[in-house]
């Protein structure tokens, strides 16, 4: 008979099955895990027919690894409350690992694996593991995927990771993975909104913005959100790969980070005010491209008068 490591080596619980999550559950069964996931919706196992369904987030309770893609953290508690319960009935298997790999608060993911390690009587462990890449890294298995674990956990946890992302660092403990990929979002949304803006200037002052990007991203200013943002902020092309409102709540675990550390974040600051603007305006569920639309609808910058000599 197998041992139950060996038996276990190849066998992961999925949660959410989206835009991102649906690509990841198919590249870790591309790479030969036996994947047994809940989604809302039940449509999304339709298009992953060798993704097993469960009944319930709770019928995943003995699954030695269950990952978590759900929008934030408040989703992911409200999903495992059944899950929770369970384990208080009944531990799960001691080393069981709980891996949050949406964006969330720091400081949140560590109370909530507190309240794991309660539940599961010391038997399981939360580990974070945010990633970056957007829909085309979900389905690509190219993610940049940032861990906060004990070097154990990390070290277990890690061939699973892999077969998701081409870029699988640890950080530190649980909470890191987090406040990295908050800093990841600061460097996106800021960027994405310096570039937006960029391309409402030349466009209004009669260039076109497509030579323009062309042209920046052959110098300094070349960057990896230049290629990605770049053509949609271009064509003005807003269809979502993941919904621009999201960027407002990591810049709030920017923000709320910031505080802890007693770091200041004038960037981040002036950030969240614009994508607080941009939900303001009806336009948070389309493309993170959509801060251009936003800025445009801004009253323009009135030009300074001309210095008399």
């Amino acid at each position: 008979m197998a041992s139950t490591e060996a038996t276990n080596s190849k066998r992961t619980g999925f949660v959410g099955l989206g835009l991102m999550g649906g690509p990841m559950a198919a590249n870790l069964v591309a790479a030969g895990w036996n994947v047994t996931a809940w989604n809302r919706s039940a449509a999304a196992f339709e298009e992953l027919p060798d993704v097993h369904r469960a009944a319930s987030v709770a019928g995943l309770r003995d699954e030695p690894t269950i990952i978590f893609m759900l929008p934030d953290l408040p989703f992911i508690e409200a999903a495992a409350v059944d899950l929770l319960e369970s384990w208080r009935a009944e531990p799960p298997q001691p080393g069981t690992a709980v891996v949050v790999m949406s964006s969330v608060s720091p400081t949140g993911v560590q109370r909530f694996g507190e309240t794991v390690h309660e539940a599961s009587g010391g038997n399981a462990v939360v580990v974070d593991a945010p990633v970056s890449g957007g829909t085309v890294g979900a389905e690509n298995g190219t993610l940049a995927i940032m861990v906060g674990a004990s070097p154990a956990d990390f070290d277990k946890l890690q061939p699973l990771l892999a077969a998701m992302g081409t870029t699988v660092r640890r950080l530190g403990p649980l909470g890191s993975g987090s406040l990295a990929k908050a800093c990841n979002q600061l460097i996106v949304g800021t960027t994405t909104a310096a570039l937006a803006e960029a391309a409402e200037l030349a466009e209004r002052s009669g260039m076109e913005v497509g030579a323009l990007f062309e042209v920046l991203s052959g110098g300094l200013a070349g960057s990896r959100v230049l290629d990605i943002v770049g053509p949609r902020l271009a064509a003005k092309d807003y269809r979502p790969t993941g919904p621009a409102k999201f960027m407002h709540k990591d810049l709030g675990f920017v923000v709320d980070s910031a505080g802890r550390a007693g770091s200041a974040v004038p960037m981040a600051s002036a950030a969240i005010e614009l994508y607080a603007e941009l939900i303001r305006q009806g336009l948070g569920d389309q493309d993170l491209a959509v801060v251009r639309q936003a800025i445009a609808n801004l009253q323009p910058v009135q030009s300074a008068p001309q210095a008399t000599h």
